[in-house]
Formats: structure tokens, sequence, C-alpha cells
């Protein structure tokens, strides 16, 4: 996941843009923009370079906002640690010998889980991705950006990525009469996508 919302000149990269657009298909869907407004958001979007460029984006829309524009969450209150307190010794019967070696108790460390990585996640047959971690999907972005292509007036890419909701209303749109779902495989080739998991789909 991205990082909360920043200065507003800071930089943005691939991934920021993906959510933004990704947001914007599921406003689209929903008919808050036409086809118009979609695809001039949508480039804007693709070109934009810092955080308000993509905040402006959505200044007139309600949820859902791409996660990395959220206000970020106030932190708790740091709890101070208990001061530490020292055994009771009655002063009439205080040892004054020597004092038995105290041994530190052996850690052993926990033996990992059959079909678990070294990072503690399910093995990922297709790798992780380097800046968030998460496991790719088993899904190709290049299947998903062809179908879209030529068959997305059907939404057969959306079904293919598992994002049944923009599925759907591309179908019964014929794909935004075509336009809609060629600038959608345009992007899902460059910049790619994630399906219904969450997984980045991979190469």
């Amino acid at each position: 996941m991205s990082q909360p919302f920043g200065p507003e000149q800071q930089r943005i990269g691939n991934q920021q843009r993906e959510e933004a657009i990704t947001a914007l298909n599921d406003h689209f869907a929903l008919a808050r923009l036409d086809i118009s407004e979609y695809q001039d958001r949508v480039n804007r979007a693709s070109n934009a370079q810092s955080y308000s460029e993509l905040a402006e984006l959505f200044r007139d829309l309600p949820q859902p906002h791409p996660p990395f524009l959220a206000p970020p969450s106030v932190p708790f209150a740091a709890v101070p640690p208990p001061m530490p307190t020292q055994p009771y010794a009655p002063p009439q019967q205080q040892y004054t010998g020597p004092q038995p070696q105290q041994y530190a108790q052996p850690q052993y460390a926990q033996p990992p889980l059959p079909g678990m990585g070294y990072t503690g996640v399910p093995g990922a047959p297709y790798g992780y991705d380097p800046v968030t971690g998460v496991p790719y999907s088993d899904k190709s972005k290049i299947a998903a950006g062809v179908l879209q292509l030529f068959l997305g007036q059907f939404g057969v890419g959306r079904f293919y990525m598992g994002d049944t909701g923009i599925a759907v209303a591309q179908l019964l749109t014929c794909g935004g009469c075509g336009i809609w779902a060629l600038v959608d495989g345009i992007i899902i080739l460059v910049n790619g996508g994630t399906d219904s998991e969450g997984r980045p789909l991979r190469g």
C-alpha cells in the first residue's frame, strides 16, 4: 500500500498513478463521470508528477479515493514503560554471602511453517513486488491488456482480473462505445493493475 498523503509537491510513482486510475474507473462505472471527463482525468492521472495533481482529480468526487489521498491517522499517545520495582527483602534477614550466578535462558528460533517463505508470507510462485513486498498475482497484465483491447466491449479483460463490477459496467455500455475498453487496455498494458485479491499483476 502506498504512503499516506504527503506534501503537495511530493513526487509520485506508477503505484500512485495506478491507484488513482482504478478509483476513476469505479466513478465512471457509477456514472459520476461521463466519457469525456473520464478520458480527460485518466490522461491527467497518467501524466501526473505530484500528489497535488492527483488530489485535484478527486476534489469534486466522493469516495472511493486512492488510499494514499486519505488523511494520515493520529497516532496513539505513547505510554511510558512501568518503573522497575525492587524485590522486598526483610532487613533482619539480608544475605551477605556470595550471590548465586544467574544464567540466561537460551532462546530457540522457531522453525518456519511448511509452505512459508523466509518473510513469513505464504510462498508466491511468481515472486514478490520489489517495492511493496506483495506477492505477484497468477494473472498476467499482458493477457489482461490484450483481452481488454480486443474484447473490452464485453469486459473480458476485467473479468479475467476479477474486477467484476467494472466488467459488468463495460458489458452494459459496450466498453463505453469502445473508447473506455481501448483506454483501459492500454493502461493495463503500461501500468499493470491488481487482481480481485489486491495482488499486482505479473509481467
